[in-house]
């Protein structure tokens, strides 16, 4: 196998050519309506949108960043636009039960208008029912109830007086009540005359008094009934009044609202209560109230309960709602009761039920960050309880849970129909997909968001119609074709893919801003291609001190990093740290050491636990293979340890498996590895490469220290073969390629990789299954083989040595 020639400069970054943009500046471009790359998310939006079956709620799949709330919301919007506006919800109180008010539904607009009318109501009825009791009629009325009352009651007493005086008795009106006393010639006989009288006289007398008694005592009880009878006919005289002031305007009202069943309800039960409570007005007015001089009746308890409490007014929208809950609290969701303190004591009324997300978003869309959901107590199983119910019932959680024993309300339940939309991460639904059966019931709906989109000259010219739109939208200069052309490039950096672009519309408004930033500093009236460039040199510079700090240690030698000569068993491997939103690579050194042992490959990160499954699972992979490759049948007599150098923090990843069994059968054959080369790359049991994550990273870390040392032109890095696609370096390290200064390569295979590292050939077997000489799997494999034989002999003459 011949050695790998390094990868041409014009293949190490995809460039778009700035002269295959038919403009001149993004000010020259239509705006983009559509949305890019999306097809099969807004096909999933619009089928959810469409669905109007229980259970299709929406799950927006996508990492931050990706532009989900803003196209979710806007086609929500449009849709919105086109629905009919919901109705209004009103809550008013349960003259049965104030605990439990009683909901309205009323047509977008008229809750409001039938909350002024209850107010106008209420006003009238101050002034209307006072001046009803106030009438001549009422008084006159009044009067002969009066009137009746005291001729009967004096007619009962004369009648008495007369019988009194027959039998010769005079009836006394004294402070300690009535009382009888024997009389002549109409003059009341003193206790020393009444006893001079005969004896049978006094007893005649005595007896005429006694009846007399008799019949004032039942004159007595009868004036209290008497009295009732008044009250009663006061009561229904009362009652006919205020009826009569109350008809007329609760009639007004019922014939304005006589489509709704249930506001003709609710009049009947107001005029009903008035009737019956029709003192209050009265006292309102005999305390002094009236418009103008006392707070407004809304403020009073005994008329509060005549009110309406608007919970959701749709007098100002046209079309359904579209309502984003950024703080999704259990109240915030579902409402909440409120109490005032009155007395030294927490009371509450129908008035102050307040409407949360799901009561303003009732009748069309409801969005909600599902990590924001997930994180508030009580909030998730709130929203599941509601979407099942399919009404939003307010409850109180410290009812809910006994955690108080204030009163609280129990108001009904409003109908709920509205599409509730969750905006999250991939993670977090697959999360509850698995472990919350209700979730999938729930959210059939999955808008999954992509993250790249192909990069071919459509997508070209799409990306530069949305930079276009980003930077009107947000009033920024209009970028020059070759500032476009830049921030493609830049794209496809940020998804790791020259192949691709990326959807992340955060970062690439992000950089179009800065970009327009640095081409005001520069005075200029368009953002250039130096604008751009500079953009992305400062935020990478404002996140970029560990990275220098690991460059400098690298420089200071105390990390001890090789980029000359070569040696046995050490390979330069490359690692990608990504801290602060900034990713960049990290040259390590790899060493191997080997022995005569029972067959183990030593993982010395898994043992000091720094190592993770996936690069457990990598090292784990190098014994299967040595033991494929060179021993067959013999038993694979080996104790080989694998190590990252300096290294301090937890290693994962499989990345690193090329570099490791490269150093282990360095390690073997005793040839040296060149130490001007890095490698990075996974490895199968057959000895193929596999593609890496952060390769551009990777090239760059190990490029940084070579160019601070000073470039040989014997540096390189090698890659897998199927990362070639992946490449887009930065421009100073495609310019040191060009000059030959520094060189990419990519293998398919562990031997194409050997070969490069060493520069000695690999080998592959021949016709009779052998290695040639001179190569590396030769000496590999003559190595193991005097391994087994050494451990064959020492099993052997161990009995002897050791004795029975």
């Amino acid at each position: 196998m011949g050695f790998t020639d390094p990868l041409s400069p014009g293949s190490l970054r995809a460039r778009c050519d700035p002269a295959a943009l038919a403009f001149e500046t993004t000010e020259e471009l239509e705006d983009l309506e559509e949305v890019v790359g999306q097809a099969r998310a807004v096909s999933a939006l619009e089928f959810g949108v469409g669905m109007r079956r229980g259970g299709y709620n929406l799950y927006v799949l996508g990492p931050p960043g990706l532009g989900k709330q803003t196209v979710v919301r806007e086609y929500l919007e449009r849709e919105a636009k086109a629905a009919s506006t919901p109705p209004d919800w009103c809550y008013v109180n349960n003259f049965d039960d104030a605990t439990r008010p009683r909901v309205i539904e009323l047509p977008a607009g008229r809750g409001a208008a039938l909350r002024r009318d209850m107010e106008q109501l209420l006003e009238e009825l101050l002034v209307a029912l006072p001046a009803a009791f106030e009438s001549d009629e009422y008084q006159a009325r009044g009067r002969e109830i009066e009137q009746e009352l005291r001729e009967r009651q004096q007619q009962a007493f004369n009648e008495l007086q007369e019988e009194a005086e027959h039998e010769n008795v005079a009836l006394l009106h004294t402070p300690a009540g009535f009382t009888f006393a024997p009389t002549r010639d109409g003059e009341v006989i003193d206790p020393q005359s009444f006893e001079a009288l005969p004896d049978e006289e006094k007893r005649q007398r005595e007896s005429a008094i006694e009846a007399l008694q008799k019949r004032l005592q039942g004159v007595l009880r009868q004036i209290p009934l008497w009295t009732k009878e008044a009250r009663d006919k006061m009561k229904r005289l009362n009652r006919e009044t205020a009826d009569y002031a109350v008809a007329h305007p609760i009639d007004e009202l019922k014939r304005r609202y006589d489509e709704f069943p249930k506001v003709q309800r609710y009049l009947d039960a107001v005029q009903h209560d008035v009737v019956e409570n029709v003192d209050d007005f009265r006292k309102h007015q005999e305390s002094g109230g009236s418009a103008g001089t006392t707070a407004h009746p809304r403020h009073d308890p005994r008329f509060r309960r005549y009110l309406v409490n608007v919970l959701v007014d749709h007098s100002e929208n046209h079309g359904a709602p579209v309502i984003y809950e950024d703080n999704p609290l259990y109240d915030n969701l579902v409402g909440r009761v409120e109490h005032i303190a009155q007395m030294g004591a927490l009371t509450t009324d129908f008035a102050l039920i307040k409407p949360g997300a799901l009561h303003r978003a009732n009748g069309g869309y409801l969005l909600i960050d599902a990590l924001k959901l997930l994180t508030q107590p009580f909030a998730w199983g709130a929203l599941k309880r509601v979407l099942k119910a399919r009404e939003i019932q307010i409850e109180s959680l410290g009812r809910m849970y006994s955690l108080i024993s204030t009163v609280s309300l129990e108001p009904e339940p409003i109908p709920l129909d509205l599409k509730v939309v969750l905006l999250g991460d991939r993670l977090l639904y697959y999360l509850l997909w698995d472990y919350d059966p209700e979730f999938g019931e729930l959210f059939r709906v999955a808008v999954d968001f992509e993250e790249r989109i192909d990069r071919d000259r459509d997508s070209t010219d799409l990306y530069a119609r949305l930079l276009g739109t980003i930077v009107r939208r947000h009033g920024l200069r209009p970028l020059e074709r070759d500032a476009v052309a830049a921030v493609i490039d830049h794209s496809a950096r940020l998804v790791g893919d020259a192949e691709k672009l990326t959807t992340h519309m955060g970062q690439l408004s992000d950089l179009v801003q800065e970009a327009d930033h640095w081409a005001g500093k520069a005075g200029r009236r368009a953002v250039a291609l130096d604008d751009v460039r500079h953009a992305v040199e400062q935020r990478i510079y404002r996140r970029d001190r560990l990275r220098e700090r690991i460059q400098e240690e690298i420089r200071r030698g105390n990390l001890l990093i090789d980029s000359t000569g070569a040696n046995v068993g050490e390979v330069n491997g490359l690692s990608v740290l990504e801290l602060g939103g900034l990713a960049f690579g990290r040259p390590s050194r790899i060493t191997a050491t080997v022995r005569l042992g029972s067959g183990e490959v030593i993982d010395i990160e898994r043992e000091a636990e720094l190592g993770g499954a996936l690069h457990s699972k990598g090292v784990m992979i190098l014994s299967r293979f040595l033991a494929a490759r060179y021993v067959g049948d013999r038993p694979l007599s080996l104790s080989a340890s694998l190590v990252f150098e300096q290294s301090y923090g937890g290693v994962e990843g499989d990345s690193a498996s090329v570099a490791e069994l490269c150093a282990l059968l360095s390690a073997l054959a005793e040839v040296p590895i060149r130490q001007s080369l890095a490698v990075t790359g996974s490895v199968n049991q057959h000895g193929q490469v596999q593609p890496i994550g952060g390769v551009n990273e990777k090239i760059e870390g190990f490029f940084d220290v070579c160019h601070a040392r000073g470039l040989t032109g014997e540096q390189g890095v090698v890659i897998p073969d199927a990362n070639r696609k992946h490449l887009m370096l930065r421009e100073d390290v495609v310019e040191a390629a060009e000059q030959g200064r520094f060189h990419v390569y990519s293998v398919a295979s562990v031997d194409q990789a050997l070969a490069l590292l060493t520069g000695v050939p690999a080998g592959e077997r021949d016709a009779r299954g052998e290695f040639p000489e001179g190569t590396v799997n030769r000496s590999v494999e003559a190595r193991l083989q005097r391994f087994a034989e050494l451990r064959q002999a020492f099993r052997a003459h161990r009995p002897e040595e050791g004795g029975p």
